[in-house]
């Protein structure tokens, strides 16, 4: 059988891919040290992008179509210091499209945390606190309104003070770890993904994602921001 340029290039690709959403080494130029608990990316990306938008990559089906989404929903009022428009965010999180919803949320952080950062495309640890609490308010109260309090970034929070700020505990907590026949593993992103955006059958604080590619960095110090020091994150703009 013979194939054609293209088909092999496809064949070499394919072979080539990993299987598996996370890396055998964890490696951050940022913080010039090794990880061996942070082994895997998730499909939060503020880190690492990923090759694929989530509404380059949904069918038709799993495409959210905002223009169903009752207007009354959406808050009229979405605060952000830098200008972004949180409005596509609302409306994937009205219609219940929780994977679209996680994917314009790392596309957010990376536009909000600075002009280095969007550069780059991706958020450097010590970037975190250059994102503006207004923002981060935002963002917390559409996914606290739109999932009944069950995600969000306050809430995973509260598991990482349960978790005594352990990573691998904190994942457990939050679902992002799988037994895979007898064996405990952190949950795949590349090919199908293993995490769950059915808020129904989620844990609390599942979404939203937030790479550890290049270490747990990028996530202990969205933990720390400053917004979450009091509750006026919780208070809806005037």
């Amino acid at each position: 059988m013979k194939l054609s340029v293209p088909a092999i290039v496809a064949v070499i690709v394919a072979a080539a891919a990993p299987a598996y959403a996370f890396a055998p080494q964890c490696y951050s130029p940022a913080i010039s040290t090794r990880s061996s608990s942070a082994v895997f990316t998730t499909a939060a990306d503020n880190d690492v992008p990923p090759t694929e938008s989530a509404t380059e990559s949904a069918t038709e089906s799993e495409t959210t179509d905002t223009s169903v989404v009752d207007d009354g929903l959406i808050p009229t009022k979405l605060p952000s210091d830098v200008g972004f428009d949180y409005v596509p965010l609302a409306g994937a999180l009205a219609s219940g499209a929780f994977e679209e919803a996680d994917q314009i949320t790392r596309d957010a952080l990376i536009v909000i945390a600075g002009s280095k950062a969007k550069g780059r495309d991706f958020v450097y640890f010590t970037e975190v606190k250059n994102i503006p609490n207004a923002d981060l308010a935002t963002i917390e109260r559409l996914w606290q309104q739109f999932s009944g309090g069950k995600f969000g970034y306050s809430v995973q929070k509260k598991k990482w003070r349960q978790s005594k700020e352990n990573f691998d505990l904190w994942c457990k907590k939050i679902g992002w770890m799988i037994m895979d026949e007898d064996v405990e593993r952190k949950r795949r992103w590349f090919g199908n993904s293993e995490f769950i955006y059915d808020v129904k059958k989620a844990p609390e604080g599942h979404l939203p994602l937030t790479s550890a590619l290049r270490g747990t960095s990028l996530i202990k110090e969205l933990m720390k921001h400053p917004v979450w020091d009091n509750d006026d994150w919780k208070k809806q703009p005037e």
